[in-house]
């Protein structure tokens, strides 16, 4: 074993050139120096097993192998880390936030939908529709199994979840899974797991498992995915794990929250498309390769779709212009691996500005013949797409309708009737966004600020300038210090001329340059020169124009409303 430790030593002497104000001993364990705060699995933390070798060419579909000398770091299964300190009510593993309001109390006074209209910036429904298929490529924690149910208490007489005043009422909450090594001492305090890779690698689209990525392929030598009739997701006939069932009535995607809603699905499959049209390409370029070497190809463009299309069109859309560091290349000291608080809390902005109706348009910019389609109808409906028109309508209505503002507010459709209605298997976004912040022992508002440098707010004028804002968060907090997270990030008033305020753009900042600069197969790092010319000019627009019958009815910039 000490072989192996001294050509690790060996290999750190890169960084050594590239850092040297920072010294590095063979006796420092290397998760030290990557992030103080990177919080890995702790499984993982021994040194390296002789076997556990970097990848090559291709990423894995797991993830493991990215990293030169930390094989599992960014893989499906290992642990968030924080950014900022755990806050469980009782140091290890509790809930945080005691004394605090119910989270359906303080959903009822902050994010009930007071219909303001559309944001001012002219962002269109592919803000929020894009976040979402990001984040499906990025993170995924589960509920426990068995369950460790933490039910969320209901006011008595909410008119939609105990209309009839029992004051008994309450909503369904299952706690999430954690690293079974953590939890059950104040120096390991509970640890929550994401179960997909942690890079942008579109494991959405292929999975972050080999039983999986095998299920969506079509094995017939020529590196394609499986499809369904009209260029759709294949049916879940293997019985895979999926949210929604196991049944095949729904489809089959890289992630298991491929049937959400039918926008997210719309994009699987634009995807999938664009996997089989690269894949015919390559075949036809390079006709002595074989299926498994077409199918890497193919995911490698894919992959690198995903980070151009994120970091050029989606991050300055949301942020603003110029709001990242220019990339410098790949940091062995970076990790890539997903923040809690990014997850948890920061990243749900797009709860908040999400659409009531998914409109669903001609190619003349007209209704389709079955109408615009509510959310509260499109969630786990893939017969929607097969029987009415297809991706085409609501890929154009995307880009056609601007969303809501970012801010405490959401539609009904997802406070009251998230996946069915009240009181018959719906639940209320906004409360399973407070209570999850509180399952993870994320800090308050103003705990999460002075951790990060930013400084703390004195009182809730300071918190946003909006009069409504401030009495709302006054009538559930007894003081700004009480703020959950997610809440006090929606509350703030935009920055830098995008849409989210100074926390929410410190942590989605730190989060997407930690992504880029930590993933050793970055599309600019990875890719030959003339691929990352032709990358690089892609956009969202060039692959719906090139997978789908939409032309010039959608503009060039999809992520602005025509």
């Amino acid at each position: 074993m000490r072989r192996e430790w001294t050509t690790l030593c060996g290999r750190l002497l890169v960084v050594v050139l590239v850092l040297p104000s920072m010294a590095i001993s063979c006796g420092q364990n290397l998760l030290d120096i990557i992030s103080p705060d990177a919080n890995v699995d702790p499984a993982s933390v021994d040194p390296p097993d002789p076997s556990e070798q970097p990848t090559g060419r291709y990423r894995s579909i797991d993830g493991t192998g990215n990293h030169g000398i930390h094989f599992r770091l960014g893989a499906a299964n290992t642990t968030l880390r924080r950014l900022t300190f755990v806050d469980y009510g009782d140091g290890i593993a509790s809930m945080a936030g005691v004394g605090r309001a119910s989270a359906r109390e303080v959903s009822n006074a902050l994010c009930a939908d007071s219909q303001p209209g559309p944001n001012a910036l002219g962002a269109s429904d592919f803000l929020w529709q894009w976040g979402q298929f990001l984040d499906h490529d990025i993170d995924l924690t589960e509920g426990q199994n068995p369950v460790e149910p933490e039910p969320i208490l209901v006011p008595l007489g909410d008119p939609s979840f105990d209309p009839t005043s029992t004051g008994v009422a309450t909503i369904d909450f299952n706690r999430s899974v954690y690293h079974p090594g953590t939890g059950n001492d104040p120096a390991y305090p509970r640890q929550q797991l994401n179960q997909i890779t942690h890079f942008i690698d579109a494991s959405n689209v292929y999975g972050s498992d080999d039983v999986r990525a095998a299920a969506l392929r079509t094995n017939d030598g020529t590196g394609q995915l499986l499809t369904s009739a009209g260029g759709l997701l294949p049916f879940n006939t293997a019985g895979l794990p999926n949210a929604g069932g196991t049944g095949p009535e729904l489809f089959l995607g890289g992630d298991v929250r491929a049937n959400e809603q039918v926008g997210l699905t719309a994009m699987h499959v634009l995807f999938v498309r664009e996997h089989n049209r690269l894949a015919q390409e390559i075949a036809t370029n390079d006709p002595t390769l074989s299926g498994e070497e077409i199918y890497q190809e193919a995911r490698r463009i894919v992959g690198a779709l995903m980070q151009v299309i994120t970091y050029n069109e989606f991050l300055p859309a949301l942020l603003g212009p110029n709001s990242l560091t220019p990339y410098m290349g790949y940091r062995l000291l970076a990790s890539p691996a997903i923040a809690n608080e990014f997850s948890t809390a920061i990243y749900r902005f797009g709860h908040s500005a999400l659409s009531p109706t998914l409109l669903r348009l001609d190619a003349t910019g007209n209704a389709i013949p079955e109408g615009h389609l509510p959310l509260r109808d499109a969630f786990f409906r893939p017969d929607r797409l097969v029987n009415e028109g297809g991706i085409e309508p609501i890929l154009r209505g995307l880009a056609s309708q601007a969303c809501a503002p970012i801010d405490p507010e959401l539609v009904d459709d997802v406070r009251n009737f998230l996946f069915g209605p009240p009181g018959a298997g719906g639940f209320d976004l906004a409360s399973l966004n407070i209570q999850r912040g509180r399952d993870h022992g994320l800090p308050g508002y103003n705990g999460a600020r002075q951790a990060l440098g930013l400084s703390t707010r004195a009182n809730f004028a300071e918190v946003s300038s909006n009069p409504n804002i401030q009495a709302q968060l006054a009538s559930v907090y007894a003081d700004v210090d009480e703020i959950d997270l997610w809440v006090g990030a929606l509350a703030e008033d935009p920055v830098n001329g995008g849409h989210v305020g100074e926390l929410a753009f410190h942590i989605i900042k730190q989060q997407f340059e930690a992504l880029r600069n930590g993933d050793r197969y970055w599309y600019q790092m990875s890719l030959s020169p003339m691929e990352i010319a032709q990358v690089g000019n892609t956009t969202l627009a060039d692959i719906i124009r090139r997978n789908t019958s939409i032309g010039a009815e959608i503009s060039d910039d999809v992520f602005q409303v025509n």
